[in-house]
């Protein structure tokens, strides 16, 4: 039975590892034929930003990663509209098609989803 996931990702890309993790989680899930959505919520919407370099740290950029989604059939990325305009961020700034979703709509689409995992 396909279940309805939704991982929802606040962390901004220095927490790369973390990040990681939960696009591990939702490429499997995807690749058991579960339908896997993300909410990229807060600084979350970073993750997706275009132009990203390596981190201090090592850590490559998260935001190539998002592009392989699409193998996996994961093409439903959502992005808070007032989290991408109070980081001064729109749509033509991050590196996959995205929809747009307003602060009043979170409710309703997180309560779509049988399992809903913040990251």
């Amino acid at each position: 039975m396909q279940k309805k996931f939704l991982f929802v990702m606040r962390s901004a890309p220095r927490d790369g590892a973390r990040v990681r993790e939960s696009l591990d989680m939702a490429m499997t899930a995807a690749a058991f034929d579960q339908a896997v959505r993300l909410l990229m919520l807060d600084d979350g919407v970073f993750l997706l930003k275009r132009g990203q370099r390596f981190e201090p740290n090592g850590l490559k950029p998260v935001a190539p990663l998002f592009e392989a989604l699409a193998l996996y059939d994961v093409e439903d990325v959502f992005v808070e509209r007032e989290s991408l305009r109070g980081r001064h961020l729109t749509t033509e700034d991050l590196v996959i098609p995205v929809r747009v979703v307003d602060r009043t709509e979170i409710a309703g689409l997180t309560a779509e989803h049988d399992i809903v995992i913040s990251c």
